[in-house]
């Protein structure tokens, strides 16, 4: 049967299962908008291109499978760069769907024009270092192979974001739908190496002080109750990345909490100064987790890495044993063929030495800066106490929750760790709120961050969507005040600013509004404040001269 290409296109959405799609629409993308009018897939206007780019995000690391957006040609297409720039850092399925002027006046300058013909901007270049797979339709004859390579480079081993662009004229014209049944769905792939298992078996096994460093890889292979299991088992401390954080319960006792720069340290000192084996499940060891590669870390240890992406394995330190798998399946066999040796539990003196250990007396600046932050930190501890599972946290600020949010393994933390834009979390959470409809739901960010995407709070309030939004009320941008008081003599610029009122701002919106400057104004938020059913605008103040002091990279 004959239907047309927008259809089509929104057919292919239903099949990938995809039920929501955020976007705006423009002139030239109007044929698929007029389709998804009858269609199952729900359309979310937002407010600027760029926030549906960051929603269909949070939407693919909530949902663990493909979600989309939809922009016009021209400036429409070029708002969504940074969002996609985003899901390809973080390696998210987005399928990014734009229009584009009728392909028999490219290059004559049309309006919005982005062809790449006769002077117009290449829409298709803009996007080729940021997206898994581009493609301009400019003929219907192709149509199913385009579709089957996005579905390969949404679903496939190393997926990441598309960009299909498809001229006006060419979503009216008629295709057979039969061009469906040329799409082929990737089967998930299973490596698994048994002599690489008895490896690092033997690793574990031989080891006194092994610790497991775990990573992202183990939240997307769904591996935090066999990691917690080994754990458990075998008396193996965990420590993970900042992406990482809730694998295992922080708080309890084989969990060393966040390893990275901006952490308290604890982690980096006990695998510094005790662990003999380190086991990375699904981790980069990026320039965070690494102390900006310490070498402190791995002197004088074993090193055993597990990751599903091939590319990652030895590409920032050589292991020992290597294997390139789906980390949920090659632990299962690990746990297995080490509880079928007998392997007694490890002797945890070392941990429990470490913890003995009196922290040094702080000095001034430490107690100052302490209690400068009490009030977030109590925030991080209310919320962790509040709800102590099913909650979405989406963070722009991520400093303090590193050191101060106990992310326990039935919570769910989403650092903005890809290209860190600011003003990601309220456009992520909102994506995310969209399938998990029933998860309370926070967007922690900075003043600076609030103001780059505080409307799209009205996109929450005109779909009844529950967020809360936290604000850190400083007056300034944090990060550049602390490197220029560090690192340029206190020669302030341009870090500065006023800021609205948010109550007034709050009440615009028509959401509630809570200011925070005490701790029984905190306490009265967690006690009667609505935070699952409605949206809120909670601002906590902080002193803008008050920031951690850890050194940046230069």
């Amino acid at each position: 049967m004959n239907i047309s290409v927008s259809e089509l296109i929104v057919r292919y959405l239903e099949r990938l299962g995809i039920d929501t799609i955020f976007g705006m629409p423009g002139a030239h993308v109007l044929p698929i908008y007029d389709r998804l009018h009858d269609s199952s897939v729900k359309s979310v206007l937002v407010k600027h291109e760029q926030g549906a780019a960051f929603m269909a995000g949070g939407y693919a690391r909530v949902s663990h499978r493909p979600a989309a957006c939809i922009a016009t040609a021209g400036p429409g297409a070029t708002n969504l760069i940074t969002g996609i720039a985003n899901a390809y850092a973080e390696r998210l399925p987005v399928l990014a769907i734009t229009g584009e002027t009728s392909t028999y006046i490219f290059g004559k300058g049309g309006l919005q024009e982005s062809s790449g013909e006769g002077g117009a901007i290449d829409q298709g270049a803009l996007f080729a270092s940021v997206t898994r797979y581009h493609k301009l339709i400019e003929r219907t004859d192709y149509l199913g192979q385009v579709l089957n390579q996005t579905t390969q480079a949404l679903l496939g081993r190393a997926p990441g974001p598309v960009l299909l662009s498809i001229p006006y004229n060419v979503q009216k014209e008629l295709v057979d739908d039969s061009v469906l049944e040329q799409i082929h769905f990737p089967r998930k792939a299973t490596i698994r190496n048994t002599a690489s298992v008895a490896e690092l078996a033997g690793l574990i096994r031989d080891a006194r002080t092994p610790v497991i460093v775990a990573g992202h890889g183990c939240i997307q292979a769904g591996a935090r109750d066999v990691v917690a299991a080994l754990s458990e088992k075998f008396n193996i401390p965990v420590t993970t990345s900042l992406k990482a954080k809730g694998v295992v319960a922080e708080g309890t006792p084989l969990s060393l909490g966040c390893l990275g720069v901006t952490s308290n340290g604890d982690a980096y000192r006990y695998l510094v100064d005790h662990a003999d084996l380190l086991i990375f499940l699904g981790a980069g060891f990026n320039e965070r987790t690494s102390y900006l590669w310490d070498e402190k870390l791995l002197v004088n240890k074993k090193i055993a890495q597990v990751d599903r992406d091939p590319a990652q394995l030895g590409r920032v330190f050589q292991p020992d044993v290597a294997m390139c798998g789906d980390i949920r399946a090659v632990m299962e066999e690990v746990f297995a063929a080490l509880d079928t040796d007998g392997m007694a539990p490890k002797d945890l003196d070392r941990l429990d030495g470490h913890r003995a250990v009196v922290t040094p007396p702080a000095d001034d600046e430490a107690t100052v800066q302490r209690e400068a932050f009490h009030l977030i930190q109590r925030f991080f501890s209310a919320l962790a106490q509040r709800f102590p599972h099913n909650a979405l946290v989406f963070d722009d600020n991520i400093v303090f929750a590193q050191s101060y949010f106990d992310v326990s393994d039935r919570n769910h933390y989403f650092p903005n760790s890809g290209i860190s834009s600011l003003g990601h979390a309220i456009p992520a959470a909102i994506g995310a709120r969209c399938f998990a409809k029933d998860s309370p739901t926070f967007a922690i960010l900075g003043d600076g961050g609030f103001q780059m995407c505080c409307m799209e709070m009205m996109t929450a309030v005109n779909y009844g969507i529950p967020l809360n939004v936290v604000v850190i009320n400083n007056g300034t941008l944090s990060l550049i005040r602390k490197n220029q008081f560090q690192l340029y003599g206190e020669r302030y610029i341009d870090c500065d600013f006023t800021n609205p009122d948010f109550g007034l701002l709050a009440q615009s919106f028509g959401v509630a509004h809570y200011r925070i400057e005490t701790e029984a104004e905190l306490d009265a938020l967690f006690a009667h404040a609505d935070l699952t059913g409605t949206i809120n605008l909670i601002e906590i103040l902080l002193d803008k001269h008050a920031f951690p002091r850890y050194l940046s990279a230069r």
